[in-house]
């Protein structure tokens, strides 16, 4: 059976891309390997340190550039992340300085919110209702 071992965020500075996801996120540090100029660096959430590995993968590709700026460009997340209660991360996020391009609001059968990363990209939190 297959099953998903690692996903990434590409981010234009690990170390800073390292500083958002664990101070103001939450996520802890899973591995840090240098690889080259860059590094093999994952955090985890703390809830789950045994699960998927979100691997703050260095922007070096330009084509990759492009795409995230696209993306960005278009108020499309790059990825997704589960909360329990999106007004109290939201909250709690905003308190700490986080900026989000969209306030919680309900989308279906979840209610959701987006943030910058500081490092390129758009992510969504999500709340299931």
């Amino acid at each position: 059976m297959i099953r998903i071992y690692a996903t990434s965020v590409p981010v234009e500075d690990q170390d800073k891309a390292l500083d958002f996801y664990t101070n103001m996120l939450g996520f802890i540090k899973k591995t840090e390997v240098p690889v080259g100029e860059y590094k093999w660096l994952t955090v985890v959430s703390p809830l789950e340190q045994s699960g998927v590995e979100l691997l703050l993968e260095p922007m070096a590709f330009e084509p990759a550039k492009v795409y995230q700026q696209a993306l960005k460009e278009a108020g499309i997340p790059w990825t997704s992340f589960a909360v329990d209660d999106v007004e109290a991360e939201y909250k709690r996020l905003t308190e700490l300085g986080v900026e989000f391009s969209m306030a919680p609001k309900e989308a279906g059968t979840v209610k959701i919110a987006v943030l910058d990363d500081t490092c390129g990209n758009y992510i969504q939190l999500m709340q299931e209702l």
